[in-house]
């Protein structure tokens, strides 16, 4: 089973590249972040012209997560309990929710699609919510580990965190900015600790995942590598190959991320493919 996420910068806006790739790139599942957009505004009929369909949670024309598979779907999720809320409190004091986590069931093994909250500044209200939210999914993923101990699980999408020096091209230009801060590289290494790991950097140990749309930053490979997809010791076990789709950041109109693969042996049916390249 192939199974890669996503940060797609608007759906609506890159839909047929998203398609078009899913379909050349044999994905199975795809966890996509930033989809931008509510459910009425998403446009389902070209992901089901190409043979996915899609389970999605967007609530405005910010954040939003989704799932497109042409396997079957099963227990969705929308969000995580305990998720913290951002933004204005309601007049009984509850925090806005924001669409930031989905997670689905395909062929027993567990996905979410995560889109970690940006942290702006330190010391941005955003910041501690983004620790805030992080510490909470751990929280979770510390629950769901002692209760299926045995089922493949990922956790996948934009972390918003470069947890190594080497994940951005310049720590220097990074001083006292977002995404590579103790406390954030902290709230990564807590996933590491109850028993997940990064089953990408294995096989592809280099590699950027986001250039910024401004200054250049692509033709100059002044990137950063912070999408990730997060596996259980039983997750792990299954991959057998795994890239970074450098490419997609490249042609017209591309999302300023770019794809991250991994090929799961679970001996599907017609899944003896070897990996696109």
């Amino acid at each position: 089973m192939r199974v890669a996420t996503w940060n797609v910068n608007s759906i609506r806006a890159r839909v047929g590249r998203v398609t078009e790739w899913l379909v050349r790139e044999d994905i199975d599942v795809v966890a996509m972040q930033e989809i931008k957009c509510r459910e009425n505004q998403f446009p389902f009929e070209p992901f089901t012209e190409a043979g996915y369909d899609v389970e999605l949670h967007g609530l405005n024309q910010w954040n939003g997560v989704a799932f497109a598979s042409r396997l079957p779907m099963e227990d969705l999720a929308v969000g995580f309990e305990g998720v913290p809320g951002f933004g204005k409190p309601d007049e009984n004091g509850v925090l806005p929710s924001e669409a930031r986590a989905l997670g689905v069931t395909v062929n027993g093994v567990r996905l979410w699609s995560l889109y970690v909250p940006n942290g702006r500044e330190l010391g941005d209200p955003h910041y501690d919510y983004k620790l805030k939210w992080l510490d909470q999914l751990a929280d979770q993923t510390r629950g769901w580990l002692a209760e299926h101990p045995d089922q493949p699980l990922a956790l996948m999408g934009d972390w918003n965190v470069a947890p190594l020096d080497t994940d951005v091209w310049d720590l220097s230009v990074f001083e006292g900015a977002t995404h590579v801060s103790p406390p954030e590289r902290a709230a990564f290494s807590k996933f590491e600790a109850i028993g997940l790991s990064d089953v990408v950097r294995p096989l592809v140990p280099t590699g950027y995942t986001y250039w910024d749309y401004k200054q250049l930053r692509f033709p100059r490979n002044e990137g950063m590598r912070i999408d990730f997809i997060m596996g259980s010791a039983p997750f792990a076990s299954l991959v057998t190959d795994a890239r970074i789709d450098r490419n997609e950041r490249k042609g017209t109109a591309p999302s300023d991320h770019v794809p991250v693969v991994v090929d799961l042996d679970l001996d599907l049916e017609d899944d003896d493919r070897p990996m696109a390249l």
